[in-house]
């Protein structure tokens, strides 16, 4: 083998190297990129589930408000009701009692 034809298959071999550490190298890079964006996604994913989370917590707590409000008045209405008809019935009965008691 000839001098030249060595130096030749010398530099082709140098070139190889040198492409192959300039592959590893851009591919080191791409991988951290990708790392970086991966991250940045799920930061922004985690921020936006956060912010939803807690506009529906406020929606749930507004709502088991409104209902609670609703089930008090509902209850109030009743309670009043059952009270009219109660002082009502005391009225009747002291009267009967008072009936009886006379009447015997």
């Amino acid at each position: 083998m000839s001098f030249k034809a060595i130096l030749t298959v010398s530099d082709a071999e140098e070139n190889a190297r040198a492409m192959k550490a300039e592959a590893e190298a851009k591919a080191k890079e791409m991988l951290a990129q990708a790392d970086a964006a991966g991250a940045d996604t799920i930061r922004a994913a985690t921020e936006k589930a956060a912010v939803e989370l807690k506009e529906l917590r406020q929606k749930a707590d507004e709502k088991a408000k409104a209902e609670a409000a609703e089930l008090s008045a509902t209850t109030e209405n009743k309670r009043a009701s059952l009270r009219a008809r109660a002082e009502e019935r005391i009225d009747k009965a002291a009267q009967l009692v008072v009936e009886r008691i006379v009447n015997s």
